[in-house]
């Protein structure tokens, strides 16, 4: 039995039934990451001994009729930008090359504490920061799909693992589209919740107003299940909101007669891909056959969301990572000429290309003189935005379009000019500076086999409502199901 095949509440309903056991399900898995890991590069850390220990004590709880937690049995990967006690954390650079925490992040808590498997850390963007996963200190990893082609990122990783069978569910965090770009592109379910609805504590910040960690799954069934586990307030991080959090599970399966779906004529625009267009298209007349009513809406500041984004992401990230000095934390040089030239040595080894520009033009945003002019503007943009979704959220219950404006792009095709790179996340970032929730579900394929991912957004903290509207359209169709050969 290929068990690796299966999604996470399948495992989990077998285990529970006593028809196979954890340490089983654990095994097949790292026999398939043994054939297969090669091609993709998913991973920068395996946790197999302890991971078969985890899967053990799970087996003798359920043989002794214990309770067991919601993950009960079921590996799962986690981005390696999440710290992981006794388990390095290098967010995908060589400054923290060696870094191993002393501490659990409060969601790699809530998956031990649920009876998940930590089977790894998957590869990403050096400290989140990239779409494509091109970024990596490490290299970068493959798109099942097409090897010639990114997963997308900075959560590639973690999408490409579960894409290929690799895990059964993953943790990515998304700053700009860091878990539904990728998602979109290696087909399958991502989930970027509403800014505090899960804690960021223990996460490696890379701008801090717009983090947010999430689910990537299988399929929705699998995302309303792990969401279950991974949200709810924590003390330990101020911006988590004290809300209490609904069973997704119970509610998913209410349908959509009814419901009001509006369209953005700003996503569809130039740039969008030919094939995306269609497939976003077909989607919602998908809607419509089940009773959904759409229509035309605007969010007039869309296209000021890459400059704002770029402004406000980049500040935040140059504080952030001013930590990393070679003394407070990190790489150190070996040869330096006095305490100055150490820190820059030390930062410059460390941090890769594409973390330098940012931090470069985070700092010149910030700095005395241009604050006002770049900064504080892209606060304001920042509000405006949220305004648009705001009186957008007043006439629909959620927002339809695509999530990338392009499948999959071979690697190097976007490498060398940043800024085409960063238009791939031109129907993502707007989400994040408003702080909603969104989430990617696979919703065609192009001529040449590459997935399209269908973008749905929400209101505030109502992840019920998207993951209930995802669920009702992947019910009826089969993109779910359709599998990478590799």
């Amino acid at each position: 039995m290929d068990l690796y095949k299966k999604t996470a509440s399948e495992i989990k309903e077998l285990v529970l039934k006593k028809e196979i056991k954890s340490v089983e399900v654990t095994e097949d898995l790292f026999k398939r990451i043994d054939e297969v890991e090669p091609k993709i590069k998913a991973y920068l850390t395996l946790n197999k001994e302890s991971a078969l220990a985890q899967a053990k004590k799970i087996d003798e709880k359920i043989a002794r009729n214990e309770k067991t937690g919601q993950l009960a049995g079921i590996p799962i990967a986690l981005k390696d930008n999440l710290c992981t006690e006794g388990i390095k954390t290098t967010c995908a650079s060589k400054i923290l090359n060696n870094f191993i925490p002393p501490y659990d992040a409060s969601v790699v808590k809530r998956i031990k504490e649920e009876d998940g498997i930590i089977i790894g850390k998957t590869n990403l963007d050096e400290f989140a920061m990239g779409s494509s996963t091109e970024n990596s200190a490490f290299g970068p990893s493959r798109n099942p799909w097409d090897p010639a082609r990114v997963p997308g990122g900075s959560s590639g990783g973690s999408a490409a693992a579960i894409a290929a069978d690799l895990a059964f569910l993953a943790l990515g965090s998304d700053t700009g589209g860091s878990i539904r770009q990728p998602a979109a592109l290696s087909g399958i379910v991502g989930l970027k919740p509403t800014y505090g609805r899960v804690s960021r504590y223990g996460l490696v910040a890379y701008a801090s107003s717009l983090d947010q960690i999430g689910p990537m799954t299988k399929d929705v069934r699998d995302a309303a299940l792990f969401l279950n586990v991974l949200a709810g307030q924590d003390p330990a991080d101020s911006t988590s909101v004290p809300l209490e959090t609904p069973d997704h599970l119970e509610k998913i399966s209410r349908g959509v007669k009814g419901l009001k779906i509006g369209v953005p004529k700003e996503f569809f625009v130039a740039g969008l891909d030919k094939e995306v267009k269609e497939s976003i298209d077909q989607g919602l007349k998908v809607y419509e056959k089940l009773g959904a009513e759409i229509s035309q809406i605007s969010l007039p500041h869309t296209e000021h969301g890459i400059a704002t984004y770029y402004l406000i992401a980049p500040s935040e990230a140059s504080s952030n990572l001013a930590r990393y000095d070679g003394i407070h934390y990190g790489h150190q040089t070996k040869s330096s000429k006095g305490l100055i030239d150490m820190y820059s040595q030390s930062r410059s080894e460390g941090f890769g290309d594409e973390v330098k520009r940012r931090i470069m033009l985070g700092t010149f945003s910030l700095s005395s003189g241009y604050y006002d002019a770049y900064y504080l503007r892209a606060l304001k943009v920042r509000q405006l935005i949220k305004q648009d979704f705001d009186e957008a959220f007043k006439k629909v219950d959620v927002i339809m379009g695509p999530t990338s404006p392009i499948p999959a792009f071979k690697f190097g095709e976007k490498a060398a000019n940043p800024l085409q790179m960063y238009l791939c996340d031109v129907f993502t970032v707007t989400t994040n500076l408003a702080g909603l929730p969104g989430i990617s579900i696979p919703c065609g394929f192009t001529k040449s086999s590459l997935p399209i991912g269908l973008q749905i957004l929400g209101r505030p903290f109502d992840e019920t409502t998207l993951l209930q509207t995802a669920y009702a359209f992947e019910q009826k169709t089969e993109f779910h199901k359709t599998k990478p050969r590799i």
